[in-house]
């Protein structure tokens, strides 16, 4: 080992390094309040709030700089969005003070036929799969021990069974359909929201962090959508230490992150990283400062060929997500 390799082998940090959370916010607000008033010529802030970390540090960031007056929050549950998060989302709006709006869209994704054309994708796979039953998708293999997840399982809560949990492969055009069907929710969604704003002559807020912003966990069209990310530079532990800061209670602060997507609980790290978050995070930190893997390696304390399968797998989420966030392909004049 080279005597500069060993030397940055020891000042790598083995968790993500903290950040001033107080001066963050005033640097986050102060670049709000220019970017709303002046570049994007809008009077306030209109956005989504779930309950979860990210939309609730949002929406107290964008209290603070725009003053409550001038931010709504729309909250969007649906029949399958788990129970407590339209609870979370009014405590979140009662601490930052803003008015808010709670537009059940059930009735809209029944009426585009998505719980319909899911269910019947779900029953293409499972064939005892009624309509009621839970279920969810989950990326097969553990990407740490495995080259490729190249596909889901679907996991179903079979009323046919007694409650027993099923478990199938999904080809792939049951996945397709499966999330086609489910963008709607966030399609739908980004539409009130924008409704909304349009009325008022606001802004529209979105409300990713870097991990989703940056590898595509987001819907093109939908929650990927808005006039203005404030938090899409920052890793997920990043928000958590903000909401700590900005006074969110413990059982905001300390959920497990969720897509609230599917009636059965789902992690975000079923669904599409991989890894929990605060692992995602450093590894994440590795790549973006160019550490090369076999220190990275050292550093996160794993094999090689595992560092070298997540840097691949974050390569390939980043292609995905310049894809979603891309501009639509013009054809040049003659």
């Amino acid at each position: 080992m080279s005597a500069i390799l060993r030397e940055l082998i020891q000042e790598l940090p083995r968790k993500l390094p903290s950040l001033d959370a107080a001066a963050e916010c005033h640097r986050i607000e102060a670049a709000m309040r220019t970017i709303v008033g002046t570049q994007l010529h809008k009077r306030g802030i209109v956005l989504g709030v779930s309950g979860g970390i990210d939309s609730s540090v949002c929406a107290l960031l964008a209290a603070r700089a725009m003053g409550p007056h001038r931010v709504r929050a729309i909250l969007m549950p649906e029949r399958e969005a788990p129970a407590e998060s339209l609870d979370f989302g009014i405590e979140v709006c009662n601490l930052a003070g803003i008015a808010y709006e709670v537009v059940d869209i059930t009735e809209q994704l029944s009426a585009a036929r998505c719980y319909e054309r899911r269910d019947d994708a779900v029953r293409s796979v499972i064939t005892e799969f009624r309509t009621g039953d839970r279920f969810k998708i989950t990326l097969a293999g553990e990407l740490l021990t495995s080259d490729r997840l190249n596909y889901f399982n679907v996991v179903a809560e079979l009323s046919a069974r007694q409650g027993a949990t099923v478990t199938a492969r999904m080809p792939v055009d049951a996945y397709l359909k499966i999330v086609a069907a489910t963008n709607l929710k966030q399609r739908i969604r980004k539409t009130t929201e924008y409704t909304a704003a349009d009325e008022l002559n606001y802004a529209v807020l979105g409300t990713p962090n870097r991990l989703e912003d940056a590898l595509g966990f987001f819907v093109r069209g939908g929650d990927g959508l808005a006039d203005l990310k404030p938090i899409a530079h920052l890793y997920k532990s990043h928000v958590f230490e903000l909401g700590r800061f900005l006074g969110l209670s413990r059982r905001v602060t300390e959920q497990t992150p969720s897509t609230g997507t599917y009636s059965l609980e789902q992690t975000q790290q079923e669904f599409y990283f991989g890894l929990p978050y605060p692992m995602l995070d450093l590894v994440m930190w590795y790549f973006d400062h160019g550490v090369e893997m076999s220190a990275a390696a050292v550093g996160l304390n794993m094999d090689p060929v595992q560092v070298e399968r997540l840097y691949r797998d974050i390569e390939a989420k980043k292609r995905v997500a310049a894809r979603l966030d891309g501009a639509a392909v013009r054809i040049n004049a003659l």
